[in-house]
């Protein structure tokens, strides 16, 4: 049996996850408006991920014969602008996520609830590669567009004068 601290603490982090489905889903829906499907797929695969995670703390808190409660998910961000835009917020968001389960790891510690820092052992892994992917896609974004520009750099200095032929006026 967990505590009632532990069990309101747990009961934070399935919102924060239910929280992170959300926000995922809203980026996925913002990127298939824009027109990027591929991406707009890959938040749609973290939505579902993230509704696993949520899953993973109802059912260890009924396995510790604590309450589940369901607060109201509060609604996620919006006023996306960019892909690149999406994939900062993404890892700011990642990196709140890190610190909240590294803040109950450290309370399970504490409270010697050693069967809560064994469940949330799988959180800290988790939690590291979700942070290592979102910096890899923030990178391969940026680079992209960094390449992409490139060529088109190199395309606009290629670009030759010629006098237009039968101009309105003479200028020489």
């Amino acid at each position: 049996m967990i505590s009632k601290n532990m069990e309101k603490l747990l009961n934070e982090q399935l919102n924060a996850e239910l929280y992170s489905a959300y926000l995922y889903l809203s980026m996925s829906g913002y990127l298939e408006d824009a027109g990027y499907k591929g991406m707009a797929h890959w938040f749609f695969v973290q939505y579902k991920e993230e509704t696993d995670h949520a899953l993973f703390f109802y059912k260890y808190l009924l396995n510790e014969g604590a309450q589940v409660a369901f607060p109201a998910i509060p609604a996620p961000e919006m006023g996306f602008t960019s892909p690149i835009n999406v994939l900062e917020r993404t890892l700011a968001h990642e990196q709140k996520v890190t610190g909240m389960i590294h803040n109950l790891v450290a309370e399970a510690t504490a409270e010697k609830d050693f069967r809560t820092v064994q469940f949330l052992q799988w959180f800290v892994s988790e939690q590291s590669e979700e942070e290592a992917n979102c910096e890899d896609n923030l990178k391969r974004v940026k680079l992209a567009g960094e390449a992409g520009m490139y060529f088109a750099d190199q395309e606009f200095a290629a670009r030759m004068y010629a006098m237009t032929a039968n101009p309105p006026i003479a200028i020489e």
